[in-house]
């Protein structure tokens, strides 16, 4: 008789899902503020490094960060979009750290 892993029923709160609230988040502003000098590229980053390649190699998402932080010091982007973009870095280092300790799964 083969088994099967039985998927959780109860949700927990991961360093994993507050990072990508925080990208849900970022991206919903950049959409909101959508038209500023930059927004096409900040949105194509951002989706990029929320793609199932990036989050399956997590290492991948970091250099996309940066380049995500410079377009929006380059581009003028709002107060909001910049600290967004900074608590995106914020949880992804927390989630690193998670990961480093296993506590994220």
């Amino acid at each position: 008789m083969m088994s099967f892993k039985q998927e959780k029923t109860g949700y927990v709160k991961t360093a994993i899902s507050d990072l990508q609230g925080a990208w849900m988040l970022l991206r919903n502003q950049v959409v909101k503020e959508f038209g500023f000098d930059g927004s096409d590229r900040l949105l194509f980053h951002i989706d990029e490094a929320m793609s199932w390649e990036c989050v399956r190699a997590f290492n991948q998402m970091k250099p996309l960060i940066l380049v995500i932080e410079n377009i929006a010091r380059q581009s003028g982007a709002s107060e909001e979009i910049a600290e967004l973009v900074s608590n995106v870095r914020d949880n992804y280092e927390e989630a690193l750290e998670a990961i480093r300790e296993g506590k994220a799964y």
